[in-house]
């Protein structure tokens, strides 16, 4: 059987800081998902030796030595030959008949491997499956792990793109029969996106209260920035649904003013031939073509079609207000989207340049206790 867990290091790179380092950055494919986790050789060291006392066995590969007389940062032929030491390291140990080095709790830290990932990944391939297809199960309204709570909200951010995507399409078909399929399409997708973000805001409460009973705490911060996205995700859900209300209020307007158009025609050709004819009506005969009439006009003389029309113009006058309310509406989401954006960037830089000078007080403090020891 395969791994569960896809492993290689395909890249490196050179740290900021002064002195530089070597930063090796392992790729790492789970079945739901792919990410990168960025490790100097420093952190393999460690992770080595704690590995050894968790499982008191040695690895099936050893960890490549560090050298005293080479540098990776400044030997490109060096760095390349750790790179592949380390990426062999860590593979066999993935690929390992024997899961002792896998199911150390050191395995999972080092690599950011969620609880699950090693021990019980096709349980949480079949939960997300069955939340996904069955969100209204009784069974799946409960999201007690963080993974599969994110992954659970791409799969519900895709609806909502899906839905976007329909409804554009729909603004551009020539036809009725198309026209419905998509807002069929784009309905469907809004409604398993609204079902889906209830049951993501069921699971954020288990989250935040059951942390201890789930062996994940997920922090304060962490808890408000996914209540942030359900709010987000619910402003898109409630945006869309506007607008193909609006689409679909427009389009019966078009057609009630298609239909009093050719009314009107009609009954212009119909004064045309009294007055061809002398003033004298003459009856309908077999040749008139009443194809385009509606039930509403068929019946109406010209008050009740002029009344029908000015009707109409007001109805699509007030759908036409609704809908710069809806695009007001959007305008101000994306506003808000924009500046929350920016808070987080700023806050992100904040957080690197205090990793930046953590990291330069660890070097200069590893090299007093070096030069202590």
């Amino acid at each position: 059987m395969a791994p569960p867990v896809e492993i290689t290091i395909p890249t490196t790179s050179l740290s900021p800081t002064s002195p530089p380092h070597t930063i090796y950055h392992i790729a790492l494919r789970l079945p739901l998902r792919s990410f990168t986790v960025s490790k100097r050789y420093s952190d393999f060291s460690t992770f080595h030796t704690t590995l050894l006392s968790q499982t008191n066995a040695e690895p099936p590969v050893p960890l490549p030595a560090k050298a005293w007389f080479s540098n990776t940062v400044s030997n490109s032929s060096f760095r390349e030959d750790r790179r592949s030491g380390l990426e062999e390291y860590l593979r066999a140990i993935n690929d390992a008949p024997d899961s002792r080095w896998r199911s150390s709790p050191v395995w999972r830290a080092f690599l950011n491997l969620p609880t699950a990932a090693t021990t019980s990944t096709n349980t949480t391939s079949t939960r997300l499956h069955a939340a996904i297809t069955d969100p209204g199960n009784a069974t799946n309204a409960s999201i007690i792990d963080p993974t599969l709570w994110l992954d659970y909200y791409r799969d519900m951010k895709s609806h909502l793109h899906d839905a976007r995507l329909q409804l554009s399409k729909r603004d551009q078909e020539t036809t009725p029969q198309r026209q419905h399929e998509s807002s069929a399409h784009a309905k469907s997708s809004l409604v398993r996106a609204s079902s889906m973000i209830s049951t993501l805001e069921e699971g954020l409460k288990n989250l935040s209260t059951r942390g201890a009973q789930s062996r994940v705490t997920l922090g304060e911060g962490e808890i408000r920035r996914r209540k942030d996205l359900l709010i987000n995700a619910r402003k898109e859900k409630d945006g869309l649904e506007d607008l193909l209300h609006a689409m679909a209020t427009k389009s019966r307007l078009d057609h009630a003013v298609a239909s009093i158009q050719d009314k009107e025609a009609l009954i212009r050709a119909g004064n045309g031939d009294a007055a061809s004819n002398g003033g004298r009506r003459t009856p309908a005969r077999s040749g008139r073509v009443l194809g385009k009439e509606t039930e509403r006009t068929r019946e109406l003389d010209n008050k009740g079609v002029l009344q029908l029309q000015q009707e109409t113009m007001q109805a699509q006058d007030a759908s036409v207000d609704e809908l710069l309310k809806i695009i007001i509406r959007q305008r101000e989401l994306g506003t808000a989207i924009h500046e929350e954006l920016e808070v987080q960037n700023e806050l992100l830089k904040m957080t690197d340049e205090d990793t930046n000078r953590l990291q330069t007080k660890l070097d200069i403090g590893k090299k007093r206790i070096n030069k202590i020891s």
